[in-house]
């Protein structure tokens, strides 16, 4: 269908439209026409993919004059290719009615490990070790050799890209990993070196959240990008985590003793350079003198992992003078990976800033501020100079280096802790030393700063109000749209006792006791014994799951179960038979974990999922220091209260584990809240209003035998046909001459 929303013709590829997909839009719209932010919550199942991918790229048709390009974030690969399936229909689509200047290029872009075509590289078990392989083929100083020796191996998929130059172009298309593997093998090219080259000219871009984020990764794909982009980021929700974790480096006792190694095998090659080819040596000391830390522009194939420190606050000042020869700076190194293995022989926590332990670095150690900015870039061009292709290797001492230079370059938003063994397991000494960043607002700030319009959106972005502080932007929109649907198809229910009227929680002081595990054991088996499909249960961690499980074994409640762990392949596997087992008909359960893998990326729709139960409040690990170091600094400095960021963290991850049983508006479902703190409407009152708008007063505070006949009761009427379409004044699938006759304002009635 083919409507107006102000003045862009929007293409929508298919007969009918929901109208909150439709305020979705009107509210995008508003967004880039502001050049401004949003934060856009809009329930699972209501097409939001396609709304967004619609209203930008007709907004781009609209402005064909406008440089203006989509850089589309997804958390997983997975994810990735279903937008640019989506996007293919949409481009098809717009192609039919518009012709030839409808045409884009939109292309996915991910790791060696997932474009890679040469058999010998991408057979590698993991993304280190292919890109250290591909390095070993394409690096210039190995094609430099092999054109002088036949018997250097070479990849011939990057050498036939490099003799095409100019031609090794990607057509107009819309092209999956897939695609553009099959198009690679065709033309005899690399597909990971054209995709990243085709980039720049492409309309569409889909990738990973770090190819922006983290600066490590952004540095090299992501530094072309235009500035009149519109940065999406998808199933964003945990968005504040990743800005934090890009910025974090955890040092343990095998990544000193892997850097000690590493640091060996750097001066057994810096003598072999000085024995064969010194004047390379002297080479590089004369560039560092000039100030230049790398060698100007790059071949491709040499490009390494940029400075991890964010593009404003990298020094553009000489290298210092104490780590311009090759063997001071290891010298300099050395000292450091010395000083650090000292302060992990610590019976004790240990909490610092970074200013201090700099200080503290600088008298112990003699290593000051500026020498540890530079040790990153520092690495790298010794690394270059020295024709090191094994980098998968020499991972340890680029971590030290990661870490020497967030030290040295940030003093706010910090804290090094040392906790010599994991608090849940002190019996086993396991040290570590963490430079924790709290701030997530500092890893998004370039993203902010220098593209016109971000917009983050997911299923349960509530509340929604927290964000803007948590990343320190002010928004142009925000907004939470409400499903529109036919009938009731989600049945939410807070469970707070089982049928004998005892408490059941998650709560420290009753998780172990004995009434509250059987309470437990006794919901999952009365759903059963009504549910006829899937029944997917998510426990607040592992360890707990693991401990209820063995009761429930010991006391014989468990039959057959299947059980995600942390180990992704036996995951993959217990997915897999718990699908077949509902194909077969006879249903099944599956037990995972809030913030697990399963509860992120995969689908329960239709059978898979029609009931969902929440055991318990997934709240952080609350004696974490990491944790409570990162609470104090938002405290401090965005006023945000320890409990408001808890509970808000808690519920969205229950609201996201819990939306993985609904994904289309013909589909249905239930969901268990199984703890009395969801009672509470200072807890319940932070899940997202689609879920809020259906669950009913008489549901807030059931016993198990209430709940089984509310169970009950909504399955039969789920089985009862049904209109799609909707009445006259419940309309929840719109065509072009009803989305026409009804006015803007009636739109937003039905929305929110």
């Amino acid at each position: 269908m083919k409507f107006q929303i102000e003045d862009v013709t929007v293409y929508f590829p298919y007969d009918h439209i929901y109208p909150e997909q439709y305020c979705y839009m009107i509210e995008l719209k508003r967004t880039l026409d502001a050049k401004g932010h949003c934060l856009l919550e809009m329930p699972t199942g209501t097409g939001k993919t396609i709304a967004l991918l619609s209203l930008i790229t007709s907004y781009c048709l609209s402005k064909p004059q406008s440089p203006m390009k989509l850089i589309y974030c997804t958390r997983t690969v997975h994810e990735m290719e279903k937008t640019l399936a989506e996007l293919k229909i949409l481009h098809n689509y717009q192609i039919k009615h518009l012709g030839p200047q409808a045409r884009i290029l939109a292309i996915g872009l991910s790791s060696r490990k997932n474009l890679c075509v040469n058999p010998t590289v991408v057979a590698a078990e993991n993304r280190d070790s292919v890109d250290a392989g591909c390095r070993k083929l394409t690096a210039s100083w190995v094609r430099a050799l092999a054109s002088e020796n036949p018997d250097v191996a070479m990849c011939e998929f990057f050498e036939n890209y490099e003799k095409a130059a100019s031609a090794a172009v990607l057509p107009p298309g819309v092209y999956t990993l897939q695609e553009l593997r099959a198009f690679g093998k065709e033309k005899g090219w690399c597909p990971y070196f054209l995709a990243r080259h085709m980039v720049q000219f492409a309309n569409v871009v889909v990738y990973s959240y770090q190819y922006l984020l983290d600066p490590k990764v952004a540095g090299i794909i992501s530094k072309e990008m235009q500035k009149e982009s519109v940065v999406v980021f998808d199933e964003a929700h945990n968005i504040d985590n990743v800005c934090i974790e890009a910025l974090s480096v955890s040092v343990r006792r095998q990544t000193l003793e892997g850097a000690t190694w590493n640091l060996s095998r750097i001066s057994q090659e810096i003598d072999r350079f000085k024995a064969t080819d010194a004047s390379i040596l002297r080479a590089e000391y004369n560039r560092l003198v000039e100030g230049l830390a790398l060698r100007g522009n790059l071949p491709i194939t040499d490009n390494w992992l940029s400075n991890p420190a964010l593009p404003d606050d990298i020094l553009k000042e000489a290298v210092p003078g104490n780590i311009r020869r090759a063997e001071h700076f290891l010298h300099v190194l050395r000292r450091l990976v010395q000083y650090l293995s000292g302060r992990l022989d610590t019976e004790n926590v240990e909490k610092e800033s970074p200013v201090g332990f700099v200080a503290s670095l600088s008298s112990h150690a003699g290593i000051d501020q500026k020498t540890l900015k530079f040790c990153y870039d520092r690495l790298h061009s010794l690394m270059l100079t020295l024709e090191i292709t094994d980098t998968d290797e020499f991972l340890h001492i680029q971590t030290i280096c990661d870490f020497a230079t967030l030290v040295g370059t940030y003093g706010r938003g910090f804290s090094i802790i040392i906790e010599p063994f994991d608090e849940r397991m002190p019996h086993i000494p396991d040290p570590v030393l963490q430079l924790s960043c709290h701030d997530a607002s500092l890893a998004i700030k370039p993203v902010f700063d220098r593209f016109q319009s971000v917009l983050i959106t997911s299923g349960t972005l509530s509340p929604i109000d927290l964000y803007p502080r948590l990343l320190n932007f002010h928004p142009v929109v925000s907004r939470s749209f409400t499903m529109s649907l036919t009938r009731d198809c989600i049945c939410p229910m807070v469970l707070t006792r089982g049928s004998d009227q005892l408490p059941v929680s998650t709560k420290f002081d009753m998780r172990s006791d004995p009434g509250v595990v059987r309470n437990y054991g006794k919901l999952l088996l009365e759903m059963v014994s009504v549910v006829p499909d899937g029944i997917v249960c998510f426990f607040v961690s592992y360890s707990y799951m693991d401990g209820i499980i063995n009761t429930w074994n010991d006391s014989g409640i468990l039959k057959l179960v299947f059980i995600e762990t942390q180990d992704v392949v036996e995951t993959t596997l217990a997915l897999d038979n718990y699908r077949r087992a509902c194909d077969s008909g006879r249903g099944a359960v599956f037990f995972s974990v809030a913030r697990g893998k399963v509860a992120e990326g995969i689908d329960f729709d239709r059978h898979y999922g029609r009931l969902v139960i929440m055991i318990g409040v997934p709240f952080q690990y609350t004696l974490s220091k990491i944790l409570l170091a990162r609470l104090e600094y938002l405290r401090d400095t965005f006023q945000i209260k320890e409990g408001d960021f808890l509970t808000f963290d808690a519920l969205r991850q229950a609201a996201q584990c819990v939306g993985r049983v609904i994904r289309s508006k013909a589909d249905y479902g239930m969901m268990i809240f199984a703890d009395k703190r969801y009672s509470r409407h200072d807890k319940r009152s932070k899940l997202p209003s689609w879920i809020l708008s259906h669950l009913q007063d008489a549901n807030l505070n059931l016993s198990t035998d209430m709940a089984l006949h509310i169970a009950r009761e909504f399955l039969k009427k789920m089985a009862q046909p049904y209109d799609k379409t909707g009445s006259s004044d419940k309309k929840t699938l719109l065509s072009q001459e009803e989305l026409e006759k009804l006015g803007d304002g009636r739109m937003h009635e039905m929305s929110y």
